[in-house]
């Protein structure tokens, strides 16, 4: 059974097999977590997102979907990317940020690794209500088949701890 556990900081400082990056599509950078990944790992991963998208990703990662590069100078080996969905009070996109727990958990196990550290997916300038968007995360990865041992959630601030700390003694 996959162990859960929660920390408060900065994702990027996590050592950890894979460090998941909530991207947007154009796997190229961006604010929040995005920026702060691809800033303090340098250009090595910026190049394997241009390679990804000169090829198979040409019109960028679909939203749910998640993909995987060097981790440059972070300390993981790997960084994997995933394209949450922006919250949308007229359309139930529940499924597609499941998804990206799940698409990158199995990104992870074809990876090997055995430790990952995951952002609260599409909770920040993608609008998605910081209870629901914890709900979704840690359900999804409990119910996950995978053989990583540790899920480590990130979280920036209290808010978010407190919200993903409620939904792990339910």
């Amino acid at each position: 059974m996959t162990r859960i556990t929660l920390v408060r900081g900065d994702i990027t400082r996590q050592s950890v097999d894979a460090v998941v990056n909530a991207a947007n599509s154009s796997l190229l950078g961006g604010g929040g977590v995005d920026g702060a990944i691809h800033r303090r790992g340098g250009p090595a991963i910026l190049a394997e997102c241009r390679k990804l998208r000169a090829g198979h990703l040409g019109k960028g990662l679909p939203t749910g979907q998640a993909v995987a590069t060097t981790a440059g100078e972070l300390d993981a080996r790997w960084v994997i990317h995933t394209v949450g969905p922006v919250h949308a009070a007229t359309e139930d996109r529940s499924a597609l940020l499941a998804s990206c727990y799940r698409e990158s958990l199995r990104r992870a196990d074809e990876l090997g690794a055995r430790t990952v550290a995951f952002p609260a997916i599409s909770t920040g300038v993608y609008g998605w209500p910081m209870d629901d968007g914890a709900r979704i995360a840690v359900t999804t990865v409990r119910e996950a088949d995978t053989a990583v041992e540790e899920v480590r959630f990130v979280l920036f601030d209290e808010r978010a701890y407190d919200a993903f700390a409620a939904q792990l003694v339910l």
